[in-house]
């Protein structure tokens, strides 16, 4: 099965930290900082059972800072040319080397990265990072490059306003004129002459508002010659061939792909050069390209990306569309904009340049994107990102300090987002609004996965048969088909705060595109478990409930054989609070025994039972481990859901092998959280609160059979 990429965007210089002073402008000894290794394999496995394929770890490689690291051998830098007291990670200032922030052993930072991507292929996932080729520091100097490789600027004619043998851009015989006060105590910053300013400021002054922290590097075009602007890429241009090295280089760390920082402001022609050379050596290794020129997407396509940040198309589309500005029905244009191309484009509702959802300065409410985040998810077999903090609502509306309250989680500062630090390091402490919205971004996002007409199968975009009428409004509703071989699914979002009644009419086109019967087939909501009966007819019409910023994922089979969704049907009646408890019970014993999930178990209204074999009999304080460990995790409000799958496409590490020989090819599998994943079809609670408190009534010991059985109840 082709895979959807899924992107999960994080800084680790603010993921981990769970330092609480938050003190605007604080140091780094004072706000305290994340480590590459506070993505162990717990939080990284719990990354990977959202849904998530890929990460991308922005600010792994060295950038401009205030916090002096001289006694490893460090150079610092001025603090006039550094944005905040962390520094922005796209000021580079040593392309072979890792931020020092981010490592325990800053001395063995190398080392440190490279475990962490160990881990992150150990979990399952891959690995991205940023490449930012269009500018450096102004005090960039590579100490980490390797022997025999020559700096950036090392052999620049710097009386030249422009060479082709030039990394950089200078004024001749001007200083650079600082924009910012020189801080108190330190003597004023010297750059003579002055380098030229990274977003194409080709004078010695640049404003507050210019990226003034940075210098443009020279891939040959001259962007000041008397005609406005020529070319001169023959010979290769130096920094072609450095910057190239620099992408080898981070390749053979068994890295998978690269992020291009503002890939639209180096020439396109560099690409089709790196990118050829790259892919030769490494042809799994993925380029991102951030290009906001619509006009140029098919020319960086062309050029080697393989996919590119869909920002001015979709992304200021579906937040027009959530802050009730354009109708849904404006999805339609910007998908069939771009239709050549569309399985290159990235869609993304919040990254680290772009405000956050539940800020004040978008939405307010995280909730309000969840139909733009299902449609966007999955509409296509393209990638879709998210940011960290993202799934749990975070608001971006702390004023961290260089820059300000803007509702933008910080990239120049050291800091706590807390809900980072309780979604993944606390998260009893998470309100049950962060927890619901977690929930339904982690079945959206595991079913773009499981669900192969997601990942691999066609689209049908329903609009055009669906105009303004009373029971169906184009501009809070979009609805598509999706299908793979005789499964398809139907989709219908609702960005109204209303709950609605619909009726989605279904072509005739749509019935012949997908060879579709028409009859009726038995569907479910993957969202709710819902089952319902739909009577498929040309231009006929299917009804349904849409909540609340919320939607509805109707699948079913469109196979002449009658097919439903009862999977292997049985005749108890279980007690969903016990049931529940069951499954949170097997895997605490698994974690703390190392056994196998129990085979014998009775569960009941008013007691139950279940066994375990075990290499020893527990002690009295492991059996209180047992009963803590139920009730905190209880106390945690887990969300319980659900997806479906077949059997070909069973997650790495879930059992099959209890279920009944004739079970169904379809499998449903059971989530608590990311702490458990089972196949079952009993009847569970909605959140592990609603379980109740886990009593602990005895146990017994069989020394012959190594069987432990605990008898509990759970008290609602």
């Amino acid at each position: 099965m082709n895979k959807k990429i899924i992107v999960y965007q994080l800084l680790p210089r603010l993921f981990g930290n769970k330092n609480q002073t938050r003190k605007a402008n604080g140091s780094l000894l004072e706000n305290g900082v994340g480590k590459m290794n506070d993505l162990d394999t717990l939080h990284l496995r719990r990354i990977h059972d959202m849904g998530f394929t890929h990460v991308w770890l922005t600010g792994v490689i060295r950038h401009a800072t205030t916090t002096n690291y001289s006694q490893n051998g460090i150079p610092g830098q001025h603090a006039a040319v550094v944005k905040g007291l962390a520094g922005s990670p796209y000021a580079i200032t040593d392309y072979y080397d890792i931020d020092p922030d981010i490592a325990v052993d800053v001395d063995h930072r190398m080392e440190e990265f490279e475990k962490l991507v160990a881990r992150i292929h150990y979990v399952g996932m891959k690995v991205i990072i940023d490449f930012v080729p269009n500018h450096v520091a102004r005090e960039y100097h590579s100490i980490c490059c390797p022997a025999g490789v020559t700096d950036l600027g090392e052999e620049d004619d710097v009386n030249m306003h422009f060479s082709p043998r030039n990394n950089f851009y200078y004024c001749p015989g001007q200083p650079f004129v600082c924009p910012v006060p020189t801080p108190e105590g330190e003597d004023p910053y010297v750059e003579n002459p002055a380098k030229c300013t990274g977003n194409d400021r080709f004078d010695n002054r640049p404003g507050v508002g210019d990226w003034y922290e940075t210098v443009k590097l020279n891939y040959g075009v001259d962007y000041c010659d008397a005609g406005g602007r020529s070319y001169h890429f023959d010979p290769v241009p130096s920094t072609w061939t450095k910057m190239t090295d620099i992408l080898l280089y981070w390749a053979s760390k068994n890295i998978d792909g690269f992020r291009c920082d503002m890939a639209e402001m180096v020439p396109h022609q560099f690409w089709s050069y790196a990118t050829r050379i790259v892919k030769e050596r490494h042809p799994q290794m993925v380029f991102i390209g951030e290009v906001y020129d619509t006009e140029q997407y098919r020319t960086y396509v062309r050029s080697g990306f393989d996919y590119l940040y869909d920002k001015v198309g979709m992304y200021d589309c579906v937040r027009d569309i959530i802050c009730n500005r354009r109708p849904a029905s404006s999805i339609t244009y910007y998908w069939q904009n771009v239709s050549d191309i569309k399985e290159h484009m990235l869609y993304f509702l919040e990254n680290h340049d772009e405000q956050r959802i539940a800020s004040d300065f978008f939405c307010g409410d995280g909730r309000k994107a969840v139909p733009a985040m299902m449609v966007s998810a999955l509409m296509g077999c393209n990638p879709f990102m998210v940011y960290a903090g993202q799934e749990f609502g975070e608001r971006g509306m702390d004023a961290e300090g260089f820059s300000g309250c803007d509702g933008r989680t910080t990239i120049f500062d050291y800091w706590c987002v807390d809900t980072l630090r309780r979604g993944h390091y606390d998260r009893r402490l998470l309100t049950q609004e962060e927890k619901r919205l977690q929930a339904i971004y982690q079945q959206v996002l595991c079913m773009a996965n499981s669900e192969r007409a997601f990942c691999e199968g066609d689209f049908f975009d329903l609009m055009y048969v669906n105009p303004q009428s009373q029971s169906f409004n184009p501009r809070c509703h979009y609805a598509f088909l999706r299908k793979k071989d005789k499964e398809v699914i139907l989709v219908v979002v609702n960005f109204s705060e209303e709950a609605n009644h619909v009726r989605v009419t279904i072509p005739g086109h749509a019935f012949d595109y997908f060879k579709m019967p028409e009859r009726d087939v038995e569907a479910v909501d993957l969202l709710t478990d819902e089952r319902t009966t739909f009577n498929l007819k040309k231009d006929g019409v299917v009804e349904m409930d849409l909540p609340p910023y919320s939607g509805r994922i109707f699948k079913f089979s469109i196979q002449m054989e009658d097919k439903t969704y009862e999977l292997n049907a049985h005749n108890k009646e279980e007690f969903p609070p016990a049931h529940t408890a069951e499954h949170l019970l097997n895997q605490v014993m698994v974690r703390m025994f190392g056994c196998e999930r129990s085979k014998n178990a009775q569960i009941e209204r008013k007691k139950s039972k279940i066994s375990y074999v075990l290499d020893h009999k527990p002690t009295r304080q492991e059996e209180k481990a047992i009963a803590d460990k139920m009730n905190e995790l209880i106390a945690e409000d887990l969300p319980v859901t659900f997806e479906f799958v077949d059997r070909d496409h069973i997650p790495e590490g879930v059992k099959i092998d209890r279920l009944p020989e004739d079970a169904s090819e379809t499998i449903r599998l059971v989530r608590i959280g990311d702490f458990d994943v089972c196949p079952c079809i009993g009847k569970h609670v909605r959140s592990t609160s609603q379980i109740g408190r886990f009593e602990l009534l005895g146990t017994n010991w069989d020394g012959l059979t190594h069987s432990f059985r605990i008898r509990f109840k759970v008290i609602p």
